[in-house]
């Protein structure tokens, strides 16, 4: 049995859902909270449910014994930790609800998988903990001391507790560095649903550095495909691995960290350019300066990622909106 938190949400619902197709029993566990619409997340664990191997838990990461409880009653074998608090600029005005979910949450994941014995864990990292780092492809074999946002400095504190409960209590575990995810049933506070929503209305759209940015956007079933195919392999201690030339990206315990990125960066206004082929609509461009806490390129290497599991993100920006708009219109009931 696998435990997926976070399965209302947009990832750990596609995720929940590959698992079920393919004939595994999982156990879904979200709060389902209204940091956006619950009616999106309601509408996906509706989906989930259509399958009798799925069961699902509302409680909160942050709730030890909650956690507690589903460990106990369900024993999962492996578990795949999606749920988070997202966002970097929440992360600005809202810097508990961080603290609360992404470290206590992850705290009490560990500990469950410490005491059940768990065969791998998998959890969501992000392309933030790259941080101030201007060398790009980014690799996880370079250091990533330097996060400018609260959300990537949760992220970069959990890839650091995985290890250490690796180390200690050898809980086989592997992060995942997401590269800015999108797809159907996508989350709307970010980009491609937001631009959406805002051309169909007429709206202007705010573009952030006057549209000087560059994204690895990663399609949602490249995402999920990776996530799969690394939880079926847990990781083993690095056997070279060497003390006086310490690689981050891999341990002497059982721990590892994988980008998985589209390899392919898109700058931000070609992004709303095939956007607008899509919809049929010209956007009202608001240009506007640079966020606190954002980054203006974020470009992935996944050699690692290609050599352990044999796969690499594949799906073409224009392939992946086309796909979006499709959802979306037929979600919203938009013409």
């Amino acid at each position: 049995m696998i435990l997926v938190t976070g399965a209302a949400g947009f990832i750990g619902y596609h995720v929940s859902r590959k698992l079920l197709q393919r004939g595994d029993e999982v156990v879904g566990f979200d709060n389902v909270n209204d940091y956006y619409d619950p009616t999106l997340k309601e509408a996906r664990l509706e989906l989930l449910r259509a399958f009798r191997s799925f069961r699902f838990v509302r409680a909160d990461v942050s709730d030890r014994s909650a956690v507690i409880s589903i460990f106990e009653q369900q024993k999962p074998a492996r578990v795949v930790h999606l749920a988070a608090q997202a966002g970097v600029r929440y992360s600005l005005t809202n810097p508990y609800a961080y603290i609360a979910s992404n470290i206590d949450g992850f705290m009490n994941v560990l500990e469950a998988c410490r005491h059940h014995g768990t065969e791998h864990l998998v959890y969501a990292s992000s392309s933030s903990v790259y941080g101030g780092n201007t060398k790009q492809p980014f690799s996880e074999h370079d250091n990533i001391d330097h996060p400018v946002s609260l959300y990537a400095a949760t992220k970069k504190a959990n890839e650091l507790m995985a290890h250490t409960y690796a180390h200690l209590f050898s809980v086989p575990s592997t992060g995942l560095r997401f590269f800015t995810v999108y797809g159907p049933w996508g989350r709307p506070d970010m980009a491609l649903f937001k631009f959406t929503r805002g051309m169909l209305a007429g709206e202007p759209i705010p573009v952030f550095n006057n549209g000087n940015m560059v994204r690895d956007f990663t399609y949602i079933d490249d995402i999920v495909e990776g996530v799969v195919r690394v939880l079926d392999r847990p990781p083993q201690a690095d056997s070279h691995w060497d003390v006086q030339h310490p690689d981050p990206a891999t341990s002497w315990a059982p721990y590892r960290v994988f980008n998985i990125g589209n390899n392919g960066p898109v700058q931000l206004l070609d992004f709303i350019a095939a956007l607008e082929r899509h919809l049929g609509v010209k956007a009202k461009l608001e240009m506007m300066p640079m966020q606190p806490g954002d980054v203006p390129s974020t470009m992935a290497d996944v050699s690692a990622l290609e050599e352990a599991v044999g796969f690499r993100p594949k799906t073409t920006i224009d392939e992946g909106i086309a796909r979006f708009v499709e959802w979306y219109r037929s979600y919203y009931r938009v013409s």
